[in-house]
């Protein structure tokens, strides 16, 4: 079944199974493989981007649903990691393994888009994201640095 959408900015038509999870579509299809498979359930995060501007999961999300929408992928955000969230993130040092981080990436830059200047109490919430090397402490500050918050 033939399926389009916006893909970082670019129509993109794609013939598969529409039950196929996004996910597979960016990364085996489109050859998007910034966005990553962690837990194939949509609880660690690994897979987020941005749908119509919503950080979603995209592991869990059949392709027949973006029809039409527009998706943004990490490799969407900037060609130059310029986007400030990118430039918080290696200002701060944050990936150890970074195999979450284009997930949290793209969490942060949704969470500063609909909260400019969070509070830890927002952070806490709106990032769900799992990472399993602990960078919780680098990844509070890159927020606050992208949100020009001083600590």
């Amino acid at each position: 079944m033939a399926i389009t959408m916006k893909v970082n900015g670019a129509d993109k038509t794609v013939d598969v199974d529409p039950e196929t999870p996004l996910l597979w579509v960016l990364r085996d299809t489109l050859g998007m493989t910034g966005t990553k498979f962690g837990c194939g359930i949509a609880a660690c995060g690994a897979c987020t981007v941005h749908i119509n501007g919503v950080a979603e999961r995209s592991c869990s999300i059949p392709i027949q649903y973006a029809a039409g929408k527009a998706i943004t992928t990490i490799e969407g955000l900037s060609t130059d990691r310029s986007h400030p969230v990118q430039a918080a993130w290696i200002a701060e040092d944050v990936p150890q393994c970074g195999y979450c981080q284009s997930g949290m990436i793209m969490a942060a830059t949704a969470l500063l888009k609909e909260i400019p200047k969070p509070t830890d109490d927002d952070i806490n919430t709106h990032m769900t994201n799992i990472c399993r090397c602990g960078t919780y402490n680098r990844i509070r500050k890159a927020i606050k640095r992208a949100a020009g918050i001083t600590t």
